[in-house]
């Protein structure tokens, strides 16, 4: 384990801006990351946590020490026939980590398929697609506190989940580091296809009945289609969160935008993607010479090759304002700045 200095954070976020952490450090396991939480030469030290990179806009260098959780492994905790627990280390790849329970017959994050990031960043962001909420099949959290490296087990329920939130997010940010995560899945799910892009794919598929697999392939077939590979073109997926308001302003709404979409979330609430509103309001295609809003899908800002994260910044801020300005609907970022 090496402490480095200046160091490039272009290939750790999807946008791959330039930024340089002014220390960074790789942690392969728990005890890497107590080790250099209770060392004397960085305990006084401002610590940032860095994943997959996935859902940051980097505005700036970060001075501080960057600490890169690299903790990896899949292990079976608990097997029947009805289904498996499986305790998963934060530095997996979320998607390979989907495609192992694929693979394996294990039903409950096919939904989730293809969403960037680690197993690590994925109960902070309580990441969701087409109608399932990681939420649904964590049993528990395993996580460090940056302050004295104690080490702390989070139930599902400790863990707050909210729409795109967590405990980790709010009352707890900056203070846990999350090591692992356990997972409950099914081996006799029942599979959740009511959107109805899922539905027409599989129809396209031909999967009259389908699998675990077919869902994971209709939902990549999805997601290739709408958004950019952030290998070819800088992006943090849905830079947005869909958002709800009440019922009575969706009517209003209606009345003027007979298409507009919604999907009921209680009796009172209404959410609206934040995409058509976005695509509505002109900015789908917008480009702003190295930075703008993706071709295909509004809802994703894009960084072509040289962008500046406060640019992006500022464009976002641009489209709140639009947004705002024609459907007094404020728009809020799933994405982190920092």
């Amino acid at each position: 384990m090496q402490v480095q200095s200046n160091f490039s954070l272009r290939h750790l976020n999807t946008f791959g801006l330039d930024a340089d952490a002014r220390f960074f450090v790789n942690v392969t396991s728990v005890e890497e990351l107590t080790e250099i939480l209770l060392d004397p030469v960085w305990q006084a030290s401002p610590k940032f946590v860095l994943g997959g990179g996935s859902n940051i806009l980097l505005t700036q260098d970060v001075e501080a020490l960057v600490i890169h959780p690299d903790i990896k492994g899949i292990s079976i905790v608990k097997e029947d026939e009805e289904g498996v627990i499986l305790q998963v280390g934060a530095g997996e790849n979320w998607h390979q980590f989907v495609m192992y329970c694929v693979e394996h017959g294990y039903g409950g994050v096919e939904n989730l398929s293809l969403i960037p990031g680690t197993v690590g960043a994925a109960p902070m962001q309580n990441i969701g697609a087409y109608g399932v909420e990681i939420r649904s099949v964590i049993v528990s959290v395993e996580a460090v506190s940056i302050d004295n490296a104690q080490k702390r087990i989070f139930s599902n329920a400790e863990c707050e989940f909210g729409y795109r939130e967590s405990i980790f997010k709010k009352a707890l940010k900056d203070k846990y580091i999350i090591t692992g995560a356990t997972f409950r899945l099914n081996k006799k799910p029942v599979l959740n296809i009511g959107y109805g892009d899922v539905q027409k794919t599989l129809q396209e598929m031909n999967a009259a009945t389908p699998t675990i697999k077919d869902v994971s392939e209709a939902i990549i077939k999805i997601r290739q289609s709408k958004l950019p590979d952030p290998a070819e073109i800088g992006n943090a997926g849905s830079f947005f969160k869909n958002p709800e308001i009440p019922v009575a302003q969706f009517e209003k709404l209606r009345s003027a935008y007979p298409e507009i979409p919604g999907y009921p979330v209680s009796s009172e609430m209404v959410k609206v993607p934040a995409g058509w509103l976005i695509e509505k309001a002109g900015w789908k295609g917008y480009r702003e010479g190295a930075i703008g809003v993706h071709a295909r899908q509004a809802l994703v800002l894009v960084n072509y090759g040289g962008g500046v994260g406060k640019d992006i910044k500022a464009l976002s801020e641009k489209v709140q304002n639009s947004v705002e300005a024609q459907f007094g609907i404020r728009l809020h970022a799933e994405v982190n700045f920092i």
